[in-house]
C-alpha cells in the first residue's frame, strides 16, 4: 500500500513539475511609459483572463483620459474595469472603485493618493499595489469579472467609493444582502441602448453608505439609489477593515450579470481561491509556447509580449442559464446568440495577431470569422475597427483579409460566397463611419486603378491596401470558384503599379489626371501617407512583393534599397502633420534609419530580404530590431502596441517566422530568438522549432531541415505548423550565402505563376 501512495505521490509531483510557471516572465507594466507626445507601448498594467470580456487595472489618468495609467504618474485614483485597445480611442463601459481612509473624500482628484512601483506587483493573474496611506488594494480576474481585496489600515476609517465615470450611470446599494448594483453607458461606437451592467458582492456588512455625482462632487448621504450622469456610490466598513469584493457585469441585463458572478466566482471562497485559479489559467495558456534558451531577460519579453498578443479581440458575448452563448449586439442594439468579439482595429492587427490566432486559436478563429459576418446583418457593413461597434478608423478593408486567410488555412466556418458578397459592398461603396468603412475614393480607384491625392487625403496609402485587400477577395473567389468575384477583384490586384514612380523609385501620390505630386520628399511624412513617409510604403505589396522587385529594377536593386532604409539619416519632415507626431519621434529615438518599427506599415519590410535572395539579410535584423526594440519593462515598444500586434510581431519573430502576406498559407523565416520552442497546438500535436547553436551573435541559419528532411526554403506552410513536427536549424555567427537563394526558395507572389 504504501508503495502505491508513492508512487501516486510522485505522480502528482511530475505532473506539477510539468506545468512550468511561466507567469512569472510576465510584467504588465510593459510599455506603460507613455504619453501622448511618446509611446513606449501605451499599455496600462491589464489584469484579465484570456481575451476575457472585462480586464482590471490601476488607474492614474483622469475620468476619460486615454492615458488611465502612466508610469510616470506617482498617485492612483481608482482601480477600474476597463475595456481600452488604444489611447486614442479612449474607454468604455469603464467603473472604478477606490478605498479611501480618514476623510470620505469622493472628488477623483481630492482622492487620489500616492503611492510607489517598489509597492506594486503587476501580473496578468494578480495586481496589488499599497497605497502611500497604507490601504492595499489587489484585484485577481475571471473573464467577465475580479476578485478584489481591499485591506485598510487598522483603527482607520474605511471607505470605498464607486465611481460612475464619464456618462450616464445608474447605482443601487442593498446593504441586507451586502450588494451594489448599477450601470454605466459610458463609450464611443456603440447604441443608444447600450449599458453595462454591473454587481458587486461584499463579504464584510455596510456600516454607512450614500450616493454621489461626479459633476460637482455632491455626496447624498443614507441615499440608496441614484440615476444620471456621473452617478455614484459611497459604502463605510467599520475601521481597519480587510473587505473582499466579487463583480462582474454584463452587456445583457442585470440578471446577466448575476449568472455572471455565480458562474464565474460563484465556486471561489475566498480571494485567494480566484487568484489561484487565474493563476493556474494563465499558466496553462501560456505554456501553449514552451520556450528555452539562456537569457531569462528574452523570456520575460516573449512571454510579457505574449500576453499582450493574448488579451485582443476581446470576447463579448455572454452565456446564458442553459450556458448557449449570447449576446447585445453593439452594432444593432439587439439580442443574438452566437459569438461576438470585439476591441480590435484590422489596418494593424490583420498583419500579425489574427495570424498568430490560427495557429493557437483556430476554434476561436472560426468563431470570430462567423460573427464578422454576423455583424454584416446587424449593422450593413464589415467591421474596421470595433470599439465595441463599428469607428471605421484608419484605412483598408481588412475583414476580408483575415475571412481569406482563416479559409486558405482550413478555417471554414463561413459561407464564403457571403463574405465575397459583403466585400464587395465594402469595396463599391462609402459608409457613414470612419475612412474604413467603405472606401474613400473608390470609384476612383475602379476607373483609374489609383485613389487621387489631393483629392483624397492618405490616397497612396489606401491604394495598396485596396490592392492587397482585392488580392485576398481575389484569393477567396479562386478558392471557392466563384469566377464573378474572382473577375472584379483579379482586375484590381496589381493596383499598386500605378502609384510607383519610377524616376524616384518610390510610391508617391498622384492627381486624378495622372501627375505626379510636386516636390517630392521621401522623408516627408503624411499628405498621401497614412502615418509615415515614402521610404515606409514603398513596401506595402504583400501579395506581389515579386512584382515590386520587378518595379524597384531586379534583386540587387531591391536589397540594395532595403538596405538604404537603415543607412539613411533618422530624419523627417513634418508634412501636413505640422508637427512632430509620437511615430516620428520614436522612429529618431530607435536610431535606425528610416525603419519606423512602431508603426505597422513597415513591420514586414525586413523579411522582404527573402524574396530577392538575401534571406541571411533578414536574419540579422530581425534579430536586432528584437534586441534593441523591445524589453519587459516600462519602456518595452519602440511605439504604440496596438491591440496585441507589435507583440504578435515579436512573438512570430522570437518563433522564427513571420506572416508577410495573410490570405496565403506561407510564414516567411528569419532568426528564431530561442535554442528550443514547443508549441502544442489545440489537436493535441506538437511543433518544435530547434535552433542548434543559438546566441546573441550566432543569428544566421547554417542549414535547417523539417522533420529530418533538408529545407532551404524561406518560408513554411500553415499545414507543416499544425500536423505537428521538428523544424530544426543549425545557427553560425556568419551568413551562409548559398541556402536559400534559389527561385523555387522564396515565398509567395502573384506575378509568380
Amino acid at each position: 500500500m504504501k508503495w502505491k501512495l508513492t508512487l501516486f505521490f510522485l505522480f502528482c509531483l511530475t505532473i506539477v513539475r510539468s506545468q512550468p510557471n511561466l507567469v512569472k516572465y510576465v510584467n504588465t507594466l510593459q510599455g506603460t511609459n507613455s504619453s501622448f507626445e511618446l509611446t513606449r507601448g501605451n499599455t496600462y498594467p491589464t489584469t484579465a483572463l484570456p481575451f476575457g470580456m472585462h480586464t482590471w487595472t490601476a488607474q492614474t489618468g483622469k475620468n476619460g483620459d486615454g492615458w488611465k495609467y502612466q508610469y510616470k504618474k506617482n498617485t492612483i485614483r481608482g482601480f477600474q474595469q476597463a475595456h481600452q485597445c488604444s489611447s486614442w480611442t479612449n474607454d468604455y463601459a469603464v467603473f472604478s472603485f477606490m478605498p479611501v481612509t480618514g476623510n470620505l473624500v469622493v472628488n477623483e482628484d481630492a482622492r487620489a493618493t500616492s503611492f510607489k512601483h517598489d509597492n506594486e506587483k503587476a501580473g496578468p493573474d494578480y495586481y496589488r499595489v499599497q497605497l502611500d496611506n497604507g490601504i492595499t488594494t489587489e484585484i485577481t480576474p475571471v473573464e467577465r469579472g475580479a476578485h478584489l481585496r481591499f485591506s485598510f489600515p487598522k483603527k482607520q476609517n474605511s471607505y470605498l467609493v464607486l465611481d460612475g465615470y464619464t456618462k450616464m450611470s445608474m447605482v443601487k446599494i442593498i446593504p441586507a444582502e451586502r450588494k451594489i448594483i448599477g450601470y454605466v453607458n459610458n463609450g464611443h461606437y456603440r447604441t443608444d441602448n447600450f449599458r453595462n451592467y454591473f454587481v458587486a458582492v461584499f463579504d464584510k456588512p455596510f456600516k454607512a453608505w450614500g450616493t454621489w455625482e461626479n459633476r460637482k462632487n455632491t455626496m447624498q448621504p443614507d441615499t440608496l439609489t441614484a440615476e444620471g450622469e456621473g452617478k455614484g456610490a459611497y459604502i463605510q466598513f467599520k475601521a481597519g477593515e480587510t473587505v473582499q469584493v466579487k463583480v462582474a457585469s454584463s452587456y445583457i441585463s442585470t440578471e446577466q450579470a448575476e449568472l455572471n458572478l455565480q458562474t464565474e466566482l460563484g465556486s471561489f471562497k475566498s480571494f485567494d481561491d480566484t487568484r489561484k485559479a487565474a493563476n493556474t489559467a494563465w499558466n496553462k495558456y501560456l505554456s501553449k509556447i514552451v520556450v528555452e534558451g539562456d537569457s531569462e531577460a528574452d523570456k520575460a519579453t516573449f512571454y510579457s509580449c505574449f500576453f499582450r498578443a493574448s488579451l485582443f479581440s476581446r470576447q463579448f458575448f455572454e452565456y446564458d442559464k442553459d450556458g448557449k452563448p449570447y449576446y447585445f449586439s453593439p452594432y444593432d442594439g439587439k439580442i443574438h446568440y452566437g459569438y461576438l468579439y470585439t476591441d480590435t482595429g484590422f489596418w494593424d492587427t490583420f498583419r500579425a495577431q489574427f495570424p498568430l490566432n490560427t495557429i493557437l486559436h483556430p476554434t476561436m478563429h472560426g468563431r470570430y470569422m462567423q460573427a464578422l459576418l454576423d455583424a454584416y446583418d446587424q449593422c450593413g457593413w464589415l467591421p474596421a475597427w470595433s470599439f465595441p461597434g463599428e469607428g471605421g478608423s484608419m484605412i483598408g478593408n481588412h475583414a476580408i483579409s483575415l475571412l481569406t486567410d482563416a479559409w486558405v488555412k482550413g478555417i471554414r466556418t463561413f459561407d464564403a460566397q457571403k463574405a465575397l458578397y459583403a466585400y464587395l459592398h465594402e469595396a463599391t461603396n462609402k459608409g457613414p463611419w470612419g475612412p474604413a468603412n467603405g472606401r474613400h475614393g473608390w470609384k476612383e480607384y475602379f476607373q483609374l486603378g489609383y485613389v487621387p491625392y489631393p483629392e483624397y487625403g492618405e490616397a497612396t496609402a489606401k491604394t495598396l491596401e485596396y490592392a492587397y485587400d482585392d488580392f485576398c477577395g481575389y484569393q477567396l473567389a479562386k478558392e471557392v470558384n466563384a469566377p464573378f468575384y474572382k473577375d472584379i477583384f483579379g482586375r484590381q490586384v496589381y493596383n499598386y503599379r500605378n502609384v510607383f514612380d519610377s524616376s524616384t523609385g518610390f510610391m508617391r501620390g498622384r492627381n486624378r489626371k495622372g501627375e505626379w505630386l510636386p516636390k517630392f520628399d521621401a522623408t516627408e511624412w503624411g499628405g498621401p501617407y497614412t502615418e509615415g513617409c515614402a521610404w515606409h510604403w514603398l513596401w506595402s505589396v504583400f501579395h506581389d512583393v515579386e512584382g515590386l522587385i520587378g518595379l524597384v529594377g531586379g534583386d540587387d536593386k531591391f536589397v540594395a534599397k532595403l538596405d538604404s532604409v537603415f543607412t539613411m539619416p533618422n530624419t523627417f519632415k513634418v508634412g501636413t502633420y505640422g508637427y512632430a507626431i509620437h511615430e516620428m519621434t520614436e522612429m529618431a529615438m530607435a536610431n535606425m534609419g528610416q525603419y519606423a518599427h512602431g508603426n505597422q506599415p513597415i513591420q514586414h519590410m525586413v523579411y522582404l530580404y527573402n524574396y530577392a535572395g538575401a534571406p541571411w539579410k533578414a536574419q540579422y535584423h530581425a534579430r536586432e530590431i528584437m534586441k534593441k526594440l523591445y524589453n519587459a519593462t516600462e519602456n518595452g515598444y519602440p511605439g504604440d502596441e496596438d491591440q496585441g500586434q507589435t507583440s504578435s510581431w515579436y512573438v512570430l519573430s522570437a518563433l522564427g517566422f513571420y506572416s508577410v502576406c495573410p490570405g496565403t498559407d506561407e510564414y516567411v523565416i528569419g532568426s528564431p530568438l530561442f535554442k528550443k520552442v514547443t508549441i502544442t497546438l489545440e489537436n493535441g500535436k506538437q511543433f518544435v522549432i530547434k535552433a542548434n547553436g543559438n546566441s546573441d551573435k550566432n543569428v544566421y541559419i547554417q542549414n535547417a531541415s523539417l522533420n529530418g528532411s533538408v529545407y532551404d526554403k524561406n518560408f513554411i506552410r500553415h499545414s507543416d505548423i499544425v500536423n505537428g513536427g521538428v523544424l530544426e536549424f543549425n545557427m553560425g555567427d556568419r551568413p551562409q550565402t548559398g541556402r536559400g537563394t534559389t527561385p523555387a526558395d522564396r515565398p509567395f507572389s502573384l506575378s509568380v505563376k
